[in-house]
């Protein structure tokens, strides 16, 4: 596909995207909610509805120009095309479960067979734009930012599927005097609860980061705004209320592309690639704390965990960089 192509498929994921952060903040903050029916549903929905038109006019195009069967499907959309469908069927389940069990307000949302359904399926379209570049004959090891821009929407959005997802375990929805409180502490679960939830949202953010840096040389602001789209969901699920702490993860990307810069991190320099992984997350949660700390009345009480608990990040991340690339590549020819 022509980058304009592919660029289309992203933006119009935005909307997809966008409709499901409205729909989740619905679901998480208003508790009348009785009927499937709802503006929110019209947005997401709508969002499906333009991307998966766009895919298929692609796919129809190829087909009026003489092409048959798989080789009218562009390179890297055949997941998403296949997943049009599903979504739809999907998407008609999640009506009639609502009709019939009511509407999820809690915890429960997150389990509902259909609403898994959903964002696995989602999940296959809005990523298109990186199956599409990932092989693309014009792409190269260095990449513009231009050029790199739909794949990191894309794989942007898929991040905060997965976050929304496992929001039961979102560091980014914690306010700033809560992160203090917790830290303050040890004889109670808040402690337990935040340093999980530190690296499971760790792991969510910093792992699309280190699957573009094996493939490309990233150019500088791939990671904040990649960090930037990461914290909408938290962000609209708790309304922005914990607006510093969702500000804390966008400069943490903002270091990381210095980190990028300064280190160079590829498939071919591994050393640099683990390097990067392990002190990038150092960064991002040593300002999770410091700007929670500045903003919520203080150093945590307790200097083992606000001190340690960024360190623990900092391992996961390098634990990440060796598993990601495990034996570096031979530079190409």
């Amino acid at each position: 596909m022509t980058p304009r192509t592919d660029l289309v498929t992203a933006l119009l994921g935005i909307w997809f995207g966008v409709g499901l952060m409205i729909d989740a903040w619905a679901h998480t903050n208003l508790s009348e909610l009785e009927t499937f029916f709802t503006p929110w549903h019209a947005v997401f929905y709508s969002g499906f509805a333009v991307v998966a038109g766009w895919i298929i006019w692609q796919v129809w195009r190829n087909v009026r120009a003489g092409r048959q069967g798989l080789a009218a499907v562009p390179a890297g959309y055949l997941a998403g095309l296949i997943a049009i469908p599903a979504f739809a069927a999907f998407g008609f389940a999640d009506m009639m479960w609502h009709t019939i069990l009511g509407i999820e307000t809690n915890i429960d949302i997150l389990f509902s067979p259909s609403h898994l359904g959903l964002v696995s399926t989602m999940l296959l379209i809005i990523t298109t734009p990186v199956r599409s570049i990932w092989n693309a004959p014009d792409i190269g090891e260095s990449p513009t930012l231009g050029r790199l821009l739909p794949a990191i929407i894309g794989l942007a959005f898929a991040t905060t599927l997965v976050s929304l997802f496992l929001s039961y375990a979102d560091a980014m929805q914690y306010r700033p005097e809560t992160i203090v409180e917790a830290f303050s502490a040890v004889r109670d679960s808040g402690a337990g609860d935040l340093a999980a939830a530190m690296v499971v949202s760790n792991v969510i953010l910093l792992a699309p980061v280190l699957l573009l840096a094996r493939r490309w040389q990233l150019p500088f602001g791939s990671v904040t705004i990649m960090y930037a789209f990461a914290v909408l969901m938290p962000g609209a699920q708790t309304e922005f209320e914990n607006l510093p702490v969702l500000l804390s993860i966008v400069a943490g990307g903002l270091v990381s592309d210095l980190l990028i810069a300064w280190l160079r991190p590829s498939a071919t320099r591994r050393g640099a690639y683990w390097a990067f992984a392990g002190l990038s997350a150092l960064a991002t949660w040593s300002l999770y704390i410091a700007v929670a700390s500045v903003t919520g009345g203080g150093l945590p009480a307790v200097p083992e965990l606000w001190t340690g608990a960024p360190v623990v990040a900092g391992l996961v991340g390098l634990t990440l960089g060796a598993l990601f690339l495990p034996d570096a590549r031979p530079e190409r020819a």
